[in-house]
């Protein structure tokens, strides 16, 4: 299991520092098939997931829910016919968190 996936977000306000450079390539490990893009200058992790149909996308989508809402920490998700596309970011912050991180492996959890 990810190391990452096991850990729990923690409360995250406004002002709280984003992760540094260094951190995540650190943290870029262990989610590899995560890539960082900068969208309105705003840093976030994207993966789309690939699927056979669409009720298996939907059904991805909504196990995201599912943990989004216990943690408490949400993602933005673009459903589609067979891939469903997920951002994470820390919206307070405007940029990346080891939350976001947590929440990516968590994802990918989902998807074995």
């Amino acid at each position: 299991m990810n190391e990452l996936a096991a850990e729990q977000c923690e409360a995250c306000r406004i002002g709280a520092a984003p992760v540094t450079d260094e951190e995540l390539t650190k943290l870029q490990q262990s989610i590899p098939e995560w890539r960082v893009v900068t969208r309105e200058g705003v840093r976030q992790l994207v993966r789309v997931f690939k699927f056979k149909n669409f009720l298996e996308a939907m059904a991805f989508t909504q196990k995201i829910a599912d943990i989004a809402e216990a943690a408490g920490h949400h993602p933005a998700l673009l459903t589609e016919w067979g891939q469903v596309t997920v951002s994470w970011w820390t919206h307070k912050i405007g940029g990346l968190h080891r939350n976001d991180f947590i929440m990516a492996a968590k994802t990918d959890q989902c998807s074995s």
